[in-house]
């Protein structure tokens, strides 16, 4: 940053309406705040031409438009690049918007994504729909078998896609087989680690090459404020194989024949630099300072939040598995779960996300979540506040039956997100609605 500027000395000179406008502010003063501030611009005052030029033409760092970046934003940047172990962040309005940016600096129209069959609904809804309306074709697989998205891997294709913890039902991939299978075939790994988060996995140290995250869950942990976190590895070369990755290695038209993979300023991300100069820039999904000061606040209390959630989950995942109108608990912190080995070596602990079936018909379901009195029906995760939800109706109805099942998502299954109630009340409001179900009777 530049020198602080003296005030001049004609100010005094000014008429009113000047003064109403300049009067009490120089832009290049510096304060000492102990909290980062919200910086509640839309523009920035350049230094001068030179330095208005050499920013739009991505030669020198520096504040543009807040649409592409703001202090308080870069600050969160900053914040979850140090939390991942990552080369650069962007961040975005929302957790669709990062994944949505994310994945269209990897791939083109024409082009290929390979992507679990146990994704969030929102995100099926976005490679599988609203991607193919612009070209790109999607295969959806079981993440537990890399060797099958090795065989669906084509020439086209430009990404793999996992979530490294899965929404509902709390499943964990092999990231490391994964990323080991995307990379002998010199394909990107991208992974969601909203579930997770930093305080439970880190995706780098598994081999991913982009993380993404919803910030609106449990990064931000209090239900306030949507956001989207995209975190770059810096590990996938994607000078390695030019021609398959042009908008890195070939020389930009728009920005005066810059090769993103070797001509920015060091130390700068040419994924990130990519993936703000161009879908940040022209797509606007602008987070805004005052949503990104709220996800700083929440990330500094993200450890102690995710350990009482944690041992919380897993207080109610040992009740409601004893439970006889229970019919199965999908939480990896059981022994009975299938991924429980895993979780233990790839995870600090089984995240605070989880379902259950009941042990009734589809029309039990309704009646139990409205008996409940602390669990909030809300479609969301991560909050502070213990939330339900029933994915067949909501999160994830517009999935077919096939998809459901490929999910492994009944019409009895209910997903919880446990927050930072006493245990002991949450798992009392759970009995006292199990208390009324109707159990399925054998046919």
């Amino acid at each position: 940053m530049s020198e602080q500027r003296e005030p001049d000395d004609d100010r005094v000179e000014w008429a009113s309406s000047t003064h109403q406008v300049h009067a009490g502010y120089e832009p290049w003063t510096r304060q000492n705040s102990s909290v980062v501030p919200i910086y509640q611009t839309a523009s920035y005052e350049f230094e001068n031409h030179e330095a208005a030029r050499d920013i739009f033409a991505l030669k020198r760092l520096g504040n543009l438009y807040s649409r592409t970046g703001n202090p308080t934003n870069a600050v969160l940047e900053r914040r979850i690049t140090a939390l991942d172990g990552g080369a650069g962040a962007l961040a975005l309005a929302s957790g669709q918007a990062a994944t949505t940016v994310a994945l269209l600096s990897l791939v083109r129209t024409g082009q290929h994504i390979v992507a679990s069959n146990r994704l969030y609904g929102g995100t099926v809804d976005l490679i599988g729909d609203t991607f193919a309306d612009f070209g790109i074709d999607a295969s959806f697989l079981d993440p537990s078998d890399p060797a099958a998205w090795a065989e669906a891997t084509t020439g086209r294709t430009r990404a793999w896609f996992v979530e490294s913890v899965d929404n509902p039902l709390g499943t964990v991939p092999d990231l490391r087989a994964l990323a080991d299978a995307a990379h002998a075939l010199g394909v990107p790994f991208v992974v969601d680690n909203t579930v997770a988060t930093p305080a439970l996995l880190r995706p780098i140290r598994h081999g991913a090459d982009i993380v993404v995250y919803s910030a609106t869950k449990f990064l931000g942990g209090h239900g306030n404020a949507l956001a989207g976190l995209v975190v770059d590895a810096g590990t996938f070369d994607f000078l390695a194989s030019p021609q398959r990755w042009p908008q890195f290695t070939a020389p930009s038209e728009r920005f005066g024949g810059l090769v993103f993979a070797t001509d920015l300023p060091e130390g700068t991300s040419p994924f990130i630099a990519y993936a703000r100069a161009k879908y940040a820039h022209d797509l606007g999904p602008a987070l805004s300072a005052h949503s990104a000061f709220l996800i700083l606040q929440g990330i500094e209390t993200l450890e102690l939040r995710v350990r009482r959630q944690t041992e919380s989950a897993l207080a109610v995942a040992v009740a409601l598995e004893r439970h006889p109108k229970v019919a199965r608990v999908h939480f990896a912190g059981l022994p009975s779960h299938p991924d429980h080995r895993r979780a233990l070596a790839q995870l600090a602990a089984a995240p605070a996300v989880f379902s259950f079936d009941l042990r009734a018909e589809e029309d039990e379901v309704g009646p139990f979540i409205d008996r409940l009195r602390l669990f909030s029906l809300a479609a969301n995760i991560g909050d502070a506040r213990s939330l339900v939800v029933h994915p067949a109706t909501t999160t994830h109805s517009r999935f077919t039956a096939a998809q459901l099942a490929a999910a492994g998502i009944s019409r009895s299954t209910i997903r919880l997100s446990i927050g930072l109630e006493d245990p002991a009340d949450l798992v009392a409001d759970l009995e006292q609605a199990l208390l009324r179900v109707e159990e399925r009777t054998a046919a």
